[in-house]
């Protein structure tokens, strides 16, 4: 239900890419998604999206928090098995309206590495120009992984 995922960021500035220097909101988002992203008959785009690894701050007295965490895309349709087709980093800001939390701010442009995304995107529609050419490279990206873990080791 993409609308329902834009409407979690009704309040938040998105910034989508390292080039995007001026933060979307969530009818950019909404936009966005209903023009690159495959939905199948039974109107999902076959996909499980896992977040793990939460770092959560909270600032009581300020009414904020931030989040780090990892995700995982999965996805599974007729014509491709069970795979992970991207994986990366979302960096999130919230803030505390009455009391209720809300998104304040979402970086979606930690792509750390994908998989076969041919049947979750239409790539030939993409207006960032240096996603389509970091999503439709076929080398793999050894070292990255063990990279990170151990700049993770070291906090």
């Amino acid at each position: 239900d993409l609308p329902a995922v834009a409407a979690l960021f009704e309040h938040a500035a998105i910034k989508n890419g390292p080039a995007d220097n001026k933060p979307r909101d969530h009818k950019a988002m909404l936009a966005m998604w209903q023009k690159l992203v495959i939905l199948y008959p039974d109107g999902t785009p076959r996909t499980r999206h896992l977040i793990n690894n939460p770092i959560i701050d909270i600032d009581e007295s300020s009414g904020t928090a931030t989040a780090r965490s990892y995700y995982t895309v999965l996805q599974a349709t007729d014509k491709l098995p069970l795979q992970i087709i991207a994986s990366g980093r979302y960096h999130d800001s919230f803030e505390r309206v009455g009391e209720c939390w809300r998104f304040a701010s979402r970086d979606y442009s930690m792509l750390d590495m994908r998989g076969d995304m041919s049947g979750h995107l239409r790539l030939h529609q993409l207006a960032q120009p240096w996603l389509v050419k970091r999503l439709s490279k076929q080398e793999k990206l050894p070292g990255r992984v063990s990279r990170l873990w151990r700049r993770l080791l070291r906090r």
